[in-house]
């Protein structure tokens, strides 16, 4: 059966349900599962803070005995590998017996890989797979980057003027963007699993990198200093920018400064672009960037694409994705 108009609807749905766990599922990816029987949803569920219960488990749960004969659409292949902390959502999926089971992407970790929808066809479900791999992918980047580079996603967050600036000439820098940008970038980090910012900037700033929005104070990401010396209590440490690797999470943001930043644009290790830009001029204030590494500028063409561009009250709002080397 090929997939519908309506598949795609309720999988873009359970896309959308995998957003409400991101930055809260460890290592894990954050899923979303909706069961739907005779066009009415008898069970929905997302991944659980630490990774546990899985989105199929908790939309399984709900469902009851009406997953019988029913469609699941979940954003990312059922996981197909034994754990230590539950079943195998695979085996679970073929005990509730549904008529099909939608999936969004095959997930890249090589203990699933394939499996999951491998073994739901073989015991007679109906499988449509990759239905909705570019969307359900853009959602789950932080974990198929993990998966794929052993690193986490970076997104490089920049708030600066409209000449590029990211604080006065003295180093004043409250505040560059309005309150709707910073509220946006607060929940940003609610959707992440941690902050990374220079030394020279926990010690000249003392930032909390908490979040500050109503109701979301307690998902707050881990700390991450890049550089030497000590850090402040709770903070982690990297000593260079190839580290990250050893953060073992999904998603991280890189905050500031100048040099942090360009020390990660110097080393590739950018896979988003995050800019603010508030509509000010500062003029021979502090620059954004320092040397990132380019010696042609030929090679500063096509390494960025524009992925979303709003307004924040009166600041622009910028997303530019990674363009991979091999189209570049």
């Amino acid at each position: 059966m090929a997939v519908s108009a309506e598949d795609r609807r309720w999988l873009a749905a359970a896309i959308a349900l995998a957003e409400r766990g991101k930055g809260r599922t460890g290592h894990n990816p954050s899923v979303g599962c909706i069961i739907v029987k005779d066009g009415v949803v008898v069970g929905r569920g997302w991944t659980q803070p630490g990774g546990r219960p899985h989105a199929e488990a908790v939309a399984l749960e709900q469902a009851g005995s009406a997953a019988a004969g029913a469609t699941i659409y979940v954003s990312l292949e059922p996981c197909a590998h034994e754990s230590a902390r539950g079943p195998a959502c695979t085996d679970s999926l073929v005990a509730a017996k549904p008529a099909r089971v939608v999936g969004a992407l095959t997930d890249p970790d090589p203990r699933t890989a394939g499996k999951g929808f491998d073994r739901l066809k073989a015991s007679g479900i109906s499988v449509e797979r990759d239905a909705m791999a570019a969307e359900a992918g853009a959602g789950l980047a932080g974990f198929v980057t993990r998966i794929t580079t052993g690193r986490p996603h970076v997104t490089l967050k920049l708030a600066t003027s409209l000449d590029g600036s990211i604080a006065m000439a003295d180093g004043s820098s409250r505040w560059i963007t309005g309150e709707a940008a910073r509220a946006h970038a607060h929940l940003e980090r609610a959707r992440c699993d941690a902050i990374l910012v220079g030394a020279g900037t926990v010690r000249a700033d003392a930032p909390k990198l908490d979040v500050r929005l109503p109701g979301l104070e307690a998902r707050n990401p881990r700390r991450i200093m890049l550089g030497s010396g000590d850090a402040p209590e709770g903070w982690e440490v990297i000593r260079a920018p190839q580290d990250i690797a050893a953060l073992d999470c999904n998603s991280l943001i890189v905050e500031g400064g100048a040099q942090t930043a360009s020390a990660f644009l110097r080393a590739r290790l950018v896979d988003r672009l995050m800019l603010y830009r508030a509509p000010i001029l500062i003029g021979g204030g502090k620059p954004c960037l320092g040397d990132i590494g380019l010696t042609d500028l030929a090679a500063a063409h096509s390494r960025w694409q524009l992925s979303d561009t709003r307004m924040l009250g009166n600041n622009r709002f910028e997303v530019y994705e990674a363009i991979p080397c091999s189209q570049a």
